[in-house]
């Protein structure tokens, strides 16, 4: 893995309902934050590959995040399309089938796999017929998005130390659901915060609302890079 711009590693989820409102609060974060995620929100409010553009425009980097799950022709082709939309991050769901198309068709895009969801818990993957812990599936689709050729995989700030022990550095860990020390979990279930995040492993952490709902999402921004920083350096 290409070694990765600290200043990089926070990405913050654009989680608003227009792509007005999107370069609105990107334009308040400034400087602060190099890294955004536009997902199903702003996908269905129109508008969204011309913030992908515009983003880009300004020299951040966008995550796509879209957790496409189809066959996996209808995967590929998909992919395809994106690939030339100056994304860096395009979330898929981890299926085998599906994460091999999306490998098949990536060029420079970076494929992240989605593991399970932070809003899942133990009781969430039972009813769904899983049987086992949520580590154990977390790995279980760990290893076949590396098998399938993906660069990475979302999953919680509690099984990166598993992954990173099973995986090394071949797999980039995406962790979501970081909430910053002190903050509530709201409707996630399986959340870090910050420094334990990249004490666990993670290569990137993803924040959305402690920072979109802050008075001042600018320094509730910086304030997270700082912490960043210096967990890093230690």
């Amino acid at each position: 893995m290409s070694a990765i711009d600290d200043r990089e590693r926070l990405i913050v989820a654009l989680d608003v309902p227009s792509a007005q409102q999107a370069r609105a609060l990107a334009g308040r974060l400034g400087e602060a934050v190099r890294f955004y995620k536009i997902g199903l929100e702003l996908f269905s409010a129109g508008g969204y590959f011309e913030l992908s553009a515009w983003l880009g425009a300004r020299g951040a980097r966008v995550f796509a995040d879209l957790k496409l799950y189809d066959i996996p022709e209808t995967v590929r082709r998909a992919v395809a399309n994106l690939r030339a939309s100056g994304a860096h991050f395009l979330t898929v769901h981890a299926e085998r089938s599906i994460m091999e198309a999306a490998a098949r068709e990536k060029g420079e895009l970076k494929i992240l796999a989605v593991t399970v969801l932070t809003s899942f818990d133990a009781r969430s993957i039972a009813d769904m017929g899983f049987a086992g812990s949520v580590q154990d599936l977390v790995l279980k689709r760990a290893r076949a998005a590396l098998e399938s050729g993906c660069d990475g995989v979302i999953a919680s700030g509690l099984e990166a130390p598993a992954i990173r022990a099973a995986f090394g550095d071949r797999l980039l860990v995406v962790v979501p659901g970081v909430r910053p020390a002190g903050a509530g979990a709201q409707d996630q279930k399986r959340v870090v915060d910050v420094a334990q995040a990249f004490a666990n492993g993670a290569d990137y952490i993803v924040v959305g609302r402690p920072i979109r709902d802050a008075a001042d999402p600018r320094a509730a921004a910086q304030a997270l890079q700082d912490t960043i920083a210096s967990t890093r350096r230690r």
